[in-house]
């Protein structure tokens, strides 16, 4: 009898914390925010290819170049335009490396992609007035980056947590209750959007782009809140 009743009691300590569980009233949120952040870091990106001299007369077929331009001198032309733009040779890097297979029983094509570090939009511009394009295959901006990333993304759940208080005492507050303290809070799978564009040749004004080339981030929280009389 004595092990019965010990049996019993140890099971009613069991369950009445679960059953208080249970009935516990709460009410769970989602709140999210966007953060928009003006890049101090951009990495424009620019590939350069051999080319043959004829496929700019306007007049020879493919059949008849001859006169391929190699890419040594294609690369000091290019370079010499970044030193114009003001662009210093420690911000420019040297990508990848590979050869373009024009049609079998033709040469192969060099071409040489490099990653620029630029700090302003205003600087493509520049860069774009000096550049002989015949040799570029293809130049557009990459990633963009801020020194100060972290801070932001602080910035940025806070706002999506305060969102979801905001929220839930609203909705609450419609059913006569009040809004009780934090359960939990989980972080949902934060995002980023960052505009991307690719051109064969970059011929807009980069001066326009100032507006809207930022870096967007989106943030997230799901929290639940207990509810209160």
């Amino acid at each position: 009898m004595k092990a019965q009743l010990a049996a019993w009691a140890i099971f009613l300590f069991v369950t009445f914390p679960l059953q208080a569980q249970t009935n516990e009233r709460y009410i769970e949120v989602t709140g999210t925010s966007e953060i928009e952040i003006v890049p101090d870091k951009i990495h424009f990106i620019l590939e350069i290819r051999e080319y043959f001299e004829e496929e700019f007369d306007g007049k020879s077929k493919p059949e008849e170049y001859r006169t391929k331009v190699p890419l040594s001198q294609i690369e000091q032309g290019i370079r010499q335009a970044l030193g114009k733009a003001g662009i210093k040779s420690d911000a420019i890097r040297t990508q990848a490396i590979g050869d373009y297979w024009r049609k079998q029983g033709q040469d192969f094509l060099i071409s040489k992609k490099f990653d620029i570090t630029l700090t302003s939009f205003k600087q493509i511009d520049k860069i774009t007035k000096h550049l002989d394009t015949k040799g570029i295959n293809t130049m557009y901006i990459g990633e963009l980056e801020n020194e100060e990333m972290l801070k932001y993304h602080r910035k940025g759940k806070i706002e999506a947590l305060k969102a979801a208080q905001q929220k839930a005492a609203y909705l609450v507050e419609a059913l006569g209750k009040k809004l009780g303290g934090v359960i939990r809070i989980e972080e949902k799978g934060n995002g980023n959007s960052i505009p991307f564009a690719q051109s064969n040749v970059y011929s807009s004004d980069a001066a326009s782009f100032e507006s809207f080339r930022t870096i967007k981030r989106n943030y997230s929280m799901l929290v639940r809140f207990a509810i209160i009389d």
